[in-house]
Order: structure tokens, then sequence, then C-alpha cells
């Protein structure tokens, strides 16, 4: 029967310790598991703000992009698609219809400079530029039958980062990060790191256009400083948080007087995120963790220093993804030569070109297979356009939008596979031509999302990443 009069005895304080020891690691356990390196449900978890993790169209066989953007056109005929008749006519007047391009300097036909040689399982040939990128063919789709809109490099550019070549829309990291928002709460959703060389078309290739301004990219150096003002000025945390707070009780008092504008809310969501990014960039950057395997199979010590700034963007490129950031442009630094555009010395132009980053990029790949990253990351390469097979000058490419070659992995990729071709000079792609509307459709795809539904209402229509165009190209799908 119940005394009333009954009263429990107090717990001691070993007791009390004791009693509870399970809660407090139950407190620890949901933090912990609030973050996605423990598991977290991100789409339960980000609700609100224009990065939360958003729902796909579909279940996607990619989470992650990173564009490796080989800035002015690598020449196909040079790297990916090997052409013997260029060697039997060396020297000969070109036997097909040639087309204007930038400086319309037609030679005679032009050889490659290098070996190919095949590799992998799928005995795919790669020139002797990429000896390290060559080890993992078995991961790449190489597409052969690219062709772009436009011969010049600013409105090329345009093009393959936004789907036009008008300058203001937005790119393709953009369209990502608003579809899909972004898996990281400290860091931008599409972050583009500088080499040393931004691509002519400036920053409004990685522009929001007239999406909300969150979702355009945000320019990192590869260095240990990789923003400007990344250290507080802030005497104390204190100090800096409550000019924050004020900050944002000051914005959300001109919202509420003048309704909701995208400057002001960017304005509020940049200073939180700025404020996060203080504690997290330090850490993102410091590569003292990283083991000496690592910094060898990047490249982080090679001699030559192009190839170090490429090795420490491509392992900074991982470590973005890891994080949870969405999608991540990597480009080329100065190799003391025009960027991938040799109108002149195509020999020492590529090779330089190529010995900056296919340590790096061969690292990458092999770095995110390692880990179990590969499989949910898209590995993008390629550039605005190719090269001709004929000479300008005597040692030179002009630029050739007609037919060139890109290559994918990772991401749901059918590895191992070549699509496409270009005709016997590497002219014009001649079976299953594949347009820069295809190629943002077929990433739209593997990400999970249909690019028919992706759009926005601006200017009076629907507008999306692909216009009126595009097709998955379903060959390099696995």
């Amino acid at each position: 029967m119940y005394c009333g009069r009954y009263q429990a005895t107090p717990f001691s304080r070993r007791e009390m310790l004791a009693r509870c020891a399970n809660g407090f690691g139950a407190l620890a356990l949901t933090a912990l598991m609030r973050e996605p390196a423990f598991g977290a449900d991100v789409a339960a978890r980000a609700t609100s703000g224009p990065l939360a993790v958003k729902p796909s169209h579909y279940p996607a066989k990619a989470k992650n992009v990173i564009f490796l953007y080989m800035d002015g056109g690598p020449s196909q005929m040079d790297t990916f698609d090997p052409k013997p008749l260029l060697d039997r006519e060396h020297g000969q007047p070109i036997k097909v219809k040639t087309h204007p391009t930038q400086f319309n300097n037609v030679g005679t036909v032009l050889k490659c400079p290098w070996k190919f040689r095949q590799y992998g399982e799928s005995g795919i040939p790669v020139s002797d530029l990429f000896p390290h990128v060559a080890q993992h063919v078995d991961e790449l789709a190489i597409i052969r039958s690219m062709v772009s809109n436009f011969s010049e490099h600013t409105a090329a550019n345009y093009f393959l980062h936004t789907g036009s070549g008008l300058q203001g829309r937005p790119s393709h990291g953009a369209w990502t990060t608003y579809g899909l928002g972004s898996e990281c709460q400290n860091l931008p959703g599409f972050v583009v790191l500088n080499g040393g060389l931004i691509p002519p078309g400036g920053m409004d290739c990685f522009s929001n256009g007239f999406l909300p301004a969150a979702y355009q990219g945000s320019l990192f150096r590869p260095s240990a400083e990789a923003i400007a003002n990344i250290r507080p000025g802030e005497a104390s945390p204190d100090l800096q948080r409550r000019k924050l707070d004020l900050l944002r009780e000051l914005d959300r008092g001109v919202v509420d007087r003048m309704g909701k504008q995208d400057s002001l809310e960017a304005a509020i969501g940049n200073y939180e995120l700025a404020y996060k990014m203080q504690a997290t960039v330090p850490e993102l950057t410091s590569l003292e963790g990283e083991s000496p395997a690592t910094r060898r199979l990047y490249g982080l010590d090679d001699a030559f220093e192009p190839t170090r700034i490429f090795a420490r963007e491509c392992l900074l490129a991982r470590r973005l993804v890891e994080r949870g950031v969405r999608f991540v442009e990597v480009l080329c630094p100065s190799v003391g030569h025009d960027r991938w555009d040799q109108h002149s010395d195509l020999k020492g132009g590529h090779e330089r070109n190529a010995l900056a980053v296919d340590r790096p990029i061969a690292g990458l790949l092999r770095d995110l297979k390692a880990r179990g990253l590969l499989e949910s990351t898209l590995v993008f390469w390629g550039g605005e356009f190719g090269r001709t097979p004929m000479a300008q000058g005597s040692d030179g490419r002009d630029h050739n939008p007609y037919g060139f070659t890109v290559w994918l992995a990772g991401g749901g990729v059918k590895g191992g596979t070549i699509y496409g071709a270009t005709d016997d000079y590497g002219y014009h792609a001649v079976e299953n031509k594949v347009e820069i509307h295809d190629l943002h459709a077929t990433m739209l795809h593997l990400l999970g999302m249909d690019h028919t539904r992706l759009t926005v209402r601006f200017g009076g229509r629907d507008m999306r990443l692909t216009d009126v165009h595009g097709e998955i190209v379903k060959g390099i799908v696995a």
C-alpha cells in the first residue's frame, strides 16, 4: 500500500553520475548524428535557407560534382582521340572542307607530336601527354563527339558553363545548388578553386544569373589563406557575434519595411556563412593532417610549381566534397605559356599544361575511389572546344568547335567507355554527336534531376540550364 508520508532517498553525486551516464552519451550522440560525417539524414536536418538540402526528382547516382576545367581548349587528336591519318598526310593540304574559326589560319595537316598507347582492360588509347590519367582509363567515359556553337573563348566559355553564349545566365554550378541545395552547413554550395587563370568571360562563368545570389560560385585560392579577410578582426568571438546579431536585426528591419529582397536576404545569409567559414576554412585548407603518401599521390611536392598548385586544388576539391559541398570547379594554373590555347608551339604548350594537371588528376581519381567517394562524385574533364587538325602557322592549332573530346568518371558513369567519334582527321563529330545541352542534361540526370523540370520563371518564360534542348547521353550512364 502506498504511504503518503514516503520520501525517496536523495541520490548521492556518485549515484547521479552513474545513472545519468547514458543520458550524457545520448546527448553527445544526438549532436554528432546531425553531422553528415556521422551518417546524418541531411535532407531531414537542413530544412531552411537557400542551401537547404532539397529532394531530387528521382534517386541520384551522384551527389557531388568536380569539374576539372581545361581552360583554352585541349587538342582532341593529341590527347584522347588518335588519328593515324594525320601522320600519313602530315604537311599536305587537308582534303575536307574547312570552316571559319577564330583566326581562320588554315595550314597543312599537322600530325600529333606524341605516341598513343592502350591502357587498362578496356584497351582505350591515351596520348603520352597523360601517363598518369591513363592508368585510370577504365574509370573514364570518353566522349569523342562533343560540339559547341561557338569558336571564340568568351562565348564558348559562357556556353559551356551556362548553356548560353550570352553573359549573365546562371552557371551549371548555380543550377545544381539551386536544385539540390548543399549538404555542408559551413561552406558555400558552389566553390571555384582559382589556380591562377580566370577564363575569358570572367566571373560571369560562375554567376548565379537570375537565380538568388546565394547560388553564385565562391572563389577560393589553393593556399592557406584561401579567402581574403578569413581571420576575424574583432578582439573576441563574443564581440563579433554581437556585431553580427546587430547587422541581422538591422537588415531584418529593412526587410520588414520594404518586403523580401534577394540582395538583403543574400547579405544576411552571407554574414552568417562568413562567420561559420572563419572557423571552417582554415581547417579545410590546412593539409598538415594529410599523409606523406597522399602528398606524393597528388604531386604536392613536385619540382614543377604549376603541378604543386593544381595538386593542392585537386586535394582541396576532395576535401570539399567530403564535407558535402555540392559543386566544385577547378581552374588551371599558369604554366608560363598560354592556357590550353596553343596557336603556336603546340608541343611545348600542351606538354607544360599536361605536366601541371596529369598527376594531380590521377591522384584525385585514385583517392576518391579509395575513400569510397568516386561512386557518388561525378568528375568532369574538358574545355570549351577542341583544336583543328591542320596547322595554324607551322606548329599550332586553331579553335575547333565541330568535334572535340571530354571525359567523365564516377557518379554513375559507365567506365572504360568510348562514346561517339570524329572523322579520320578528328575535325568533325560524325557519330553520336553530343551538344553542350546534352552534356548538361546528362550531368543533371546523374544528380537525380530532370533537366526539363529544373526551371525558374524569368523574362516571361520558364528558364532552364538546357534552354529548350538537351538529351541524356544514355550510352555513358551505368
